[in-house]
Formats: structure tokens, C-alpha cells, sequence
């Protein structure tokens, strides 16, 4: 459903976005990961034809976005950053101006209405004025009229800016169940939210693609994936040196020490991952330790992102 190939965009002398190259199938959510300033609000913008690339082509639906734009924005809802709206409308009036814009009529737009008035959870303000509403109102009347034709493109820049912590997991379960038979690419800097809803992940840092993967692949990269955690009663010397001992073990690290017991985390050696586990409980064992808790750990996709994004600078002090 969307195409971009070889995405370029210079202001001046800066490059923002750097020969950037994905796609997106319908039924994916790809969530567009970055520090900011990364380039991903201006390669939102692109795909989107808001603004027209340096270099590089664009593709929706297999329209061109910059020969063909009418065609590949209809099959598109845009939600841009910082939720514009026409703060002297109601949220009612608005979205009735954005459906007939739409070209939607009659009975079909006040279906469409109702609806993403539904999905969006605005029956409570629907007579208010745009410039009444709090922040995360305005952001979900925002969200509703890229909803609104029931398009077959999502493009979401932070589409949970500003929302309580029950709104945004309305708008998180909204998200994954549009994204069965849509195409949905959506901004955020909240790691919990890539893991709950996307099904694939791209990094951009300085205008590139750095990491792109499922978020399982990418926790993968984790310097914790495969590591076995545990807490055990005794002494934290005895417990490093056993452990360190074990076989497929690069290194032992003891968190923390206290009268409850060690805990402690044992890395793995790059072969040793599905055994190690297994290596220490049968230690644990053997030596008679009390284990209040062991599990092996999956990996952590903010440490990922940290030590991909990171200026080199900071990476070569650390």
C-alpha cells in the first residue's frame, strides 16, 4: 500500500530525511521510531504530499504522490503533529466540513460522522467549540476526521499526544484493530506502545534508517536478550564465582545484594542461549540454593534504541 524509495528531503544544507527506503502491506502497523529531530514528522509529511521530496518517489495504492496526488490522498487519513483544527467550529461542524470534503453526502456522511465520533469517543463534546476542548479532545477530534472516510492508508504522528492513560489505550486497541486490514505507519516515543500495537518497527536517527524488524527482532539485538535472571539466598561471592562457571556464560553481573537474598543476571555466550537456563537451575541444584525466582530474560527495546541512536560521542565515553 506504500511505497517509498530512495526518500530525500534538504532544507538548505541540512538533509532531514536521507535516502530513506521501506514499504507497508495492508494489514501491517509500522511504528516510526526516532530521537527527535530524526526525520520522521518530515518523512510523514512526504508520503502524505504536504511537502514535496528533494529526491525520490512516493507511492499509495500505486499512485505517485507527487504526479498523481489526488487519487493517492484519497485513500489516505493523515493525524499531524500538534492536531490542527478551526478552533471557532464544534467538534460536529468540523467533522461534517471534513466529510463533505471527503465528498461524502446525505445519509453517507452523517453515517461517517456518527461513526468516527464512535471510534473516537467524542459524544461528550460534540457541541463544543474546537478552541474550548482540552488537549487531548482536540487530539481526538483530530484522529476522527483522518478516521472519517474509513481509509485504506493510516499516516498517525503521535496519535496519543496529550491523552490520559485510559484514552491512550482506547486509541492503542483502536489502532491494532484498524491495522488487520489497513496499512498504518505511526510516530511515538512511547516503547510500550510499539510493542503492544506494532507488527513491524523502523529507527531513524539523523534522517536514516538505522534498525528495521519486528519488535521481537529488534528486542533481539538487546544486550539483556537470552540473559537468565535469578534471585537466590547466599552469599553473592559463592553465586559469581559458580556462576561464572557455567557453561555457554560470558559474564555474571550482581545487581543487587540484600538479606532476601542475590540477584543477579548471567549473560549468554552467542551459542549458548536456549541452554543456559536450563545450565543454571541445574547449578542451583546441585549446590543446594534457594531460588526465589529465575526466567529468562527477553530483551529491552528502549536499551535498542539507546544504543543505536546515541551520538557517537556519548557511545565512545560510555
Amino acid at each position: 500500500m506504500i511505497k517509498v524509495e530512495n526518500l530525500t528531503k534538504a532544507f538548505g544544507p541540512n538533509l532531514a530525511v536521507n535516502n530513506v527506503s521501506f514499504s507497508v502491506a495492508r494489514g501491517e502497523v509500522l511504528g516510526f521510531l526516532g530521537p527527535n529531530g530524526a526525520g520522521k514528522s518530515t518523512s510523514m509529511r512526504m508520503i502524505t504530499g504536504f511537502i514535496p521530496p528533494t529526491a525520490g518517489s512516493i507511492t499509495v495504492g500505486g499512485y505517485d504522490v507527487v504526479e498523481t496526488p489526488i487519487p493517492a490522498k484519497r485513500l489516505m487519513g493523515y493525524l499531524p503533529e500538534n492536531a490542527p483544527g478551526y478552533a471557532d467550529m464544534t467538534v460536529r461542524g468540523f467533522l461534517h466540513f471534513i466529510a463533505e470534503l471527503r465528498g461524502l453526502k446525505g445519509g453517507a456522511r452523517r453515517a461517517a460522522v456518527n461513526r468516527a465520533v464512535e471510534l473516537c469517543f467524542l459524544d461528550a463534546v460534540l457541541y463544543q467549540t474546537i478552541d474550548t476542548l482540552s488537549k487531548g479532545y482536540k487530539h481526538r477530534t483530530c484522529l476522527a476526521q483522518a478516521l472519517i472516510h474509513d481509509p485504506d492508508v493510516l499516516i498517525l504522528d503521535e496519535p496519543t499526544d496529550g491523552l490520559d492513560p485510559n484514552q491512550k489505550h482506547e486509541v492503542r486497541n483502536l489502532i491494532k484493530r484498524m491495522g488487520a486490514n489497513k496499512a498504518i505507519v505511526f510516530s511515538t516515543h512511547i516503547l510500550e506502545e510499539v510493542e503492544a500495537v506494532c507488527s513491524r518497527v523502523i529507527i531513524i536517527d539523523r534522517g536514516r534508517i538505522v534498525a528495521n524488524g519486528t519488535p521481537a527482532e529488534l528486542k533481539a539485538r538487546s544486550e539483556t536478550a537470552g540473559a537468565v535472571h535469578l534471585r537466590a539466598r547466599g552469599p553473592s561471592a559463592v553465586l559469581h564465582e559458580r556462576l561464572s562457571r557455567v557453561p555457554g556464560a560470558a559474564r555474571v553481573e550482581i545487581i543487587s545484594e540484600s538479606q532476601n537474598g542475590v540477584e543477579a543476571r548471567v549473560y549468554p555466550a552467542p551459542s549458548a542461549t536456549a541452554t543456559l537456563t536450563r545450565s543454571v537451575a541445574e547449578l542451583a541444584a546441585r549446590e543446594g540454593w534457594q531460588l526465589d525466582e529465575i526466567h529468562t530474560e527477553e530483551g529491552r527495546l528502549d536499551e535498542v534504541f539507546r544504543t543505536i541512536t546515541l551520538p557517537d560521542t556519548v557511545k565512545a565515553a560510555a
